[in-house]
């Protein structure tokens, strides 16, 4: 956009702003203190000098009752998305090489011996080789032995390790295991070959969440494509509407709120399981809080809250849990998450402060993850000093994980803690954020 247009919405939002503050009985400066933001900021925003932040709009809408009217209203400015975001505009053949006899194609421009190199090289350097490579005697055996339960076992261990682990670093790994799986299932009886297919799928989507962390979009759907070909060849046909809840994270991370709900609405079929349709229906959620649709988040939330409790009840396989594994509730976790997002952010750090304690501590990732997000929330709902308590615990964790999703809430939380630079909390707590965003 030219930096003279002026977003559709802009010229609205601050003459509604003020018409419904004052219908409301505030002064500009009582609904300063409400938002915790200063009123010569509100003050501009209120004659359309300055563009309202989309979090910023949905906390005005909050506050002053204006169901949705006011959040509507902001401008928005659609993000440009990047290469592969919508699935169909990577160019693959820049960074990827065709390996084998069947026309397949794996990221790294290597072939699999000098893969297997690289991974181990790799995992070797990072001190957790041991712990996932397996001896070459295992490797060679496991067309004999029992390859489903050797791999099945280290794909454990793998999701173990992208809890703590740079991803950039599990992602060698992973395409190799990912081309092994494969090549056993080639040469498998008929009777083993859907087993390990079904495995490999799952490797392969463990990556394309990886890439992502490590802020590769067009290689996180690559590799959720390729997942998606790998379970449909086992004959798992549910896989892919699963990764139609992957690619909505990836939306939703770039902020398109209307393409994530559009994704996910095709992943809750009647006939999918309930996991897949309950992550869906999270997904779903996400999107409409981003949209600042508090009604229909709750609906989606409140279905999501169904449905994955009703997986857990019915499962009873030993396949390896889609999405993840180290929330003891996952709706009402996300229900946080999207409260904030709703501009709801003191009800947000409540159900928040209540969850965050039940994630295990190993789970590295995912505490850092929902922590920084219950600290900012605790930031937007004006309990400044306490937030930056529960990010100095969080934030020496991140230049560790490089985590681009994590990234953009320390981002956030930045934006956030930075109108209040005089506070003696904030200004501790700079060396921490300064490093955790460019680690």
């Amino acid at each position: 956009m030219h930096a003279s247009a002026v977003p559709h919405g802009a010229g609205e939002f601050g003459p509604e702003l003020r018409r419904r503050r004052i219908a409301a009985g505030l002064t500009l400066t009582r609904l300063a203190e409400l938002l915790n933001y200063s009123k010569g900021h509100l003050s501009k925003i209120e004659r359309g000098h300055k563009h309202p932040p989309a979090e910023l709009a949905r906390r005005c809408d909050v506050r002053l009752g204006a169901g949705g009217e006011l959040a509507r209203l902001a401008p928005f400015e659609a993000p440009e998305r990047g290469a592969g975001v919508d699935g169909a505009s990577v160019d693959e053949t820049a960074w990827l090489l065709r390996v084998g006899r069947d026309g397949v194609r794996w990221p790294g421009g290597l072939g699999r011996r000098q893969l297997l190199a690289a991974g181990a090289t790799t995992l070797l350097g990072a001190g957790v080789a041991a712990a996932v490579v397996p001896p070459p005697q295992a490797v060679a055996a496991a067309t004999d032995a029992a390859p489903v339960e050797i791999f099945r076992l280290q794909f454990d261990q793998m999701r173990a390790l992208g809890q703590t682990t740079d991803p950039g670093v599990l992602l060698p790994l992973l395409t190799v295991q990912t081309h092994t799986l494969r090549e056993l299932a080639v040469k498998a009886a008929p009777s083993s070959r859907p087993k390990l297919l079904g495995l490999a799928a799952r490797y392969a989507e463990y990556a394309g969440w990886m890439a992502q962390e490590d802020g590769d979009n067009p290689a996180a759907l690559w590799w959720t494509a390729r997942a998606v070909e790998l379970a449909e060849a086992g004959g798992d046909r549910d896989l892919a509407s699963y990764a139609l809840v992957r690619r909505a994270l990836v939306t939703l991370y770039a902020g398109d709120a209307a393409q994530t709900v559009e994704l996910v609405a095709q992943a809750q079929e009647g006939s999918l399981p309930p996991r897949i349709r309950g992550l869906a229906a999270q997904r779903e959620a996400q999107g409409h809080a981003l949209a600042g649709d508090h009604a229909a988040s709750l609906r989606s939330l409140e279905r999501a809250g169904d449905l994955l409790a009703r997986a857990v009840a019915q499962d009873g396989s030993d396949a390896p849990v889609l999405g993840t594994s180290n929330l003891s509730d996952p709706a009402a976790m996300v229900t946080g998450w999207c409260l904030h997002d709703l501009g709801r952010s003191a009800q947000a750090a409540e159900i928040l402060d209540r969850e965050y304690p039940r994630i295990p501590v190993r789970a590295t990732r995912s505490r850092a993850r929902y922590g920084l997000r219950r600290a900012l929330a605790h930031a937007a709902a004006g309990e400044i000093e306490y937030a930056c308590v529960l990010a100095a615990e969080l934030l020496p964790l991140v230049p560790g994980l490089r985590s681009a999703t994590i990234g953009t809430d320390v981002e956030r939380l930045a934006r956030e803690l930075a109108r209040f630079r005089a506070n003696r909390a904030v200004l501790d707590l700079q060396p921490a954020l300064a490093a955790a965003l460019h680690p």
